[in-house]
């Protein structure tokens, strides 16, 4: 196959499929346009398409295996990921790679729900199998199209979100003592997950500021607080700052008898923060620094607590104007 200069111009003659295979000619004005057409033909013509692609016959588990070698591994939540994934392995019937399609899915959806799973759970599976195979095609551990390229999630119902209003903080806090005490200032303060403020070591107390590492997206943010509550909370150390004490906070939380949605505990402080930080008139964009959010979608769920959140609806309405 080459590409041959003829007199007013260029003339590509190929076989893309061999000595045997068909003969293709053409002559074209510029040398450009010979190249790009050569090119053409040794990725069109030599494939053929007419034949059945091989399936792919692995077990999903050796998927999911390859997928926490090559990039779940990495995560900080990686191996929790990866017992959720042979979780769902089995809940698929243990399936062959090829086998895993837009209607597999749609029947586990279909038996999760009605199974009285919810929504959430079930979108949150889609997303890692999903995930899996994104990830070995971007590999090149994978060879063909994504099985659930364009298969759209559960509608998901708007989350219940608690949170305290400024006598239920003053109880809680009167109740607790100690670290749990300590940790649920800093939290109310910083919206801080409770994690990330019981995981906090000396060294990460600066300047009256606090910077929060090993964070859920793996970012640092940094967060200032009053010198009251950092000269409570700093040692002069840099070593751990806090005792565990979730169960202690978890047991006087619980017995306060507080009017929280289902499964919702110490995530209830940075609720807190975030919904009086905004009652307040704080700013969206600044909560969504604050909280670490990569997106403002996720801290626009607090927007309807805005003081003029739709005002304009008192301003405008036809009664307005009789």
């Amino acid at each position: 196959m080459s590409i041959k200069s003829i007199p007013n111009g260029y003339e590509v003659d190929c076989r893309p499929q061999g000595r045997s295979g068909t003969r293709y000619r053409k002559r074209f004005k510029t040398r450009a346009e010979a190249v790009q057409y050569e090119r053409w033909l040794i990725s069109t013509q030599n494939q053929k398409g007419w034949l059945e692609k091989p399936k792919d016959k692995r077990p999903l588990i050796t998927l999911i295996n390859l997928w926490y070698k090559h990039y779940g591994q990495q995560l900080k939540t990686g191996e929790k990921e990866l017992r959720h994934l042979i979780k769902l392995d089995k809940e698929l019937g243990q399936p062959k790679a090829y086998q895993v399609t837009k209607s597999l899915l749609s029947d586990y959806r279909a038996n999760m729900l009605a199974a009285g799973k919810k929504a959430t759970t079930i979108n949150r599976n889609h997303w890692r199998l999903s995930g899996v195979f994104k990830v070995l095609i971007k590999s090149g551990e994978l060879v063909g199209e994504h099985p659930l390229k364009g298969f759209a999630q559960l509608k998901e119902p708007s989350r219940e979100m608690g949170f305290l209003s400024l006598d239920e903080i003053r109880l809680l806090l009167n109740s607790l003592e100690g670290d749990a005490l300590k940790i649920a200032k800093l939290s109310l303060a910083t919206g801080a997950r409770w994690s990330e403020a019981a995981n906090l070591r000396g060294s990460n107390l600066i300047s009256g500021k606090v910077i929060f590492i090993n964070t859920k997206n793996g970012k640092n943010r940094t967060v200032p607080i009053t010198p009251e509550l950092f000269s409570e909370i700093f040692t002069g150390k840099s070593g751990s700052l806090f005792k565990p004490c979730y169960m202690d906070f978890y047991e006087v939380l619980k017995s306060l008898n507080f009017d929280l949605p289902k499964g919702q505990a110490a995530h209830v402080l940075r609720h807190t923060f975030a919904s009086h930080f905004i009652i307040n008139g704080g700013n969206i964009l600044t909560l969504q620094r604050i909280l670490g959010h990569a997106s403002v979608l996720q801290t626009m769920t607090y927007a309807h607590l805005a003081p003029d959140y739709l005002t304009e609806a008192l301003e405008f309405n036809p009664l307005a104007t009789l």
